[in-house]
């Protein structure tokens, strides 16, 4: 296996280097629970074990970074290659779980002390109009993000995934020019950390740099930090994290994800009638539900439906929607049973952070063949496009779906529209 797996990778990197003059073509991805993905492969590091495929999705492109153990082939420019063998697929899965601290820690240290592959030939690009001096608040009141880093990163870079590793040599860049304020230079090395987590799911630099950075537990960033040691295969490391003290409402997620429902629904239980309430309810229900305790994630639904204390209008209405269409998911599960849809492509449509989302899922012989997103107004939270669709047709199920890491509504919306789709396929 390692020698098939390692020629078949060795012989598509030699062919991206011989044709990168080759005009573009589409490639194709085969991952090990038979679903296929389209688009165009980027780059490949060997030494990582993962590569760049570019897709288009809701009219918009972006990029994502596959791990092998993922891919059972790739075609591309007409070659096909093998890169893990299907009856390995369950071994190449456990590659990445049960490491030991120490080897989570050399993985850490190896991926902080080396730069991406594409990282020296990403030109440092920023309007000269932006204030490198990044002071924690900005100066001016108002949205500059021509001239306000933070704002830039938030509007500019976060929502074009063409400039997502410019954006983050840009953070790099700003980490080189606050080496003297430690002040600063904590916050630039959690915003790096935080980059690498949200846009490109590399949980060894997220984590090299959060380290850097030593976010408190009671911070978004730390609890990424746990999920960072959680997804690089040591799950203790993540607990002993979340064990100190308080920690940021983000931990009900990640610790539903991990299986520790009874903590979940503890810490949930802490802010019930606070200004929080809704969002640790809607958090606790979708945990609730990926259990199948469908009718526990029922009542925590019902709690944000009856919350008095929502943050203002805009807030209440995306959570109410949310909360009403998940509830309707659950109604339709035995509805949404793919394998009594008759053949065909049906839409469905839910919220998502921004807006209407609406997908497009196609049966064929009982399997769910197709989930593609077909429309979104979303802005920060792309990784969840790919990500969800590819749960989805790895369960053929609505069922069980882990909503993305810091793409909770927008994962949630696309599992809401698709059981919509089924079920209108079921009628």
């Amino acid at each position: 296996m390692r020698r098939l797996y390692r020629d078949g990778l060795g012989a598509l990197a030699l062919v991206c280097c011989v044709c990168t003059s080759t005009a573009a073509a589409e490639d194709l991805i085969e991952f090990l629970n038979g679903s296929t993905a389209t688009g165009t492969v980027k780059s490949i590091r060997k030494a990582d074990r993962e590569f760049d495929f570019e897709m288009n999705v809701g009219g918009r492109t972006f990029t994502r970074v596959f791990p092998f153990n993922k891919v059972h082939a790739v075609t591309y420019r007409g070659n096909r290659f093998e890169l893990t063998p299907k009856v390995a697929a369950d071994a190449a899965a456990e590659g990445s779980e049960g490491r030991s601290e120490a080897e989570v820690k050399a993985l850490i240290a190896a991926a902080g002390a080396t730069p991406p592959d594409w990282f020296e030939s990403t030109p440092l690009d920023y309007p000269k109009t932006l204030d490198l001096s990044w002071p924690l608040k900005p100066p001016t009141p108002g949205w500059k993000s021509h001239k306000n880093m933070g704002q830039y990163i938030w509007s500019v870079i976060n929502e074009n995934p063409p400039r997502w590793r410019s954006g983050i040599k840009l953070i790099h860049h700003c980490v080189s020019l606050h080496q003297d304020d430690p002040v600063l230079l904590k916050r630039d090395m959690n915003a790096l950390g935080s980059a690498y987590f949200r846009l490109m799911q590399d949980y060894a630099r997220a984590a090299f740099w959060y380290q850097q950075g030593r976010p408190d537990m009671t911070t978004r960033d730390g609890i990424q930090l746990a999920e960072c040691y959680w997804r690089l295969g040591n799950r203790e490391m993540a607990l002993k994290r979340l064990r100190r003290g308080p920690v940021n409402i983000g931990a009900i997620k990640l610790l539903g994800d991990m299986g520790e429902l009874a903590w979940a629904l503890r810490l949930t239980e802490r802010y019930q009638n606070t200004n929080f309430d809704y969002q640790a309810n809607i958090l606790a229900a979708d945990a609730l539900r990926g259990a199948g305790r469908l009718d526990e994630a029922l009542d925590y639904y019902q709690r944000v439906l009856d919350s008095k204390n929502f943050r203002n209008e805009d807030y209440k209405q995306r959570f109410l929607a949310r909360a009403r269409e998940s509830m309707e998911t659950i109604r339709l599960y035995e509805q949404a049973d793919v394998s009594q849809v008759a053949d065909g492509t049906y839409r469905g449509s839910s919220t998502g952070y921004n807006g209407k989302l609406t997908v497009a899922a196609t049966v064929a012989d009982g399997r769910l063949e197709a989930v593609k997103v077909v429309a979104h107004k979303e802005k920060q939270f792309y990784s969840a496009l790919t990500d969800t669709p590819a749960q989805l047709l790895e369960k053929q199920s609505v069922r069980g779906i882990d909503g993305t890491t810091g793409a909770t509504i927008t994962a949630q919306a696309i599992v809401n529209a698709t059981a919509q789709a089924l079920a209108e396929g079921n009628q």
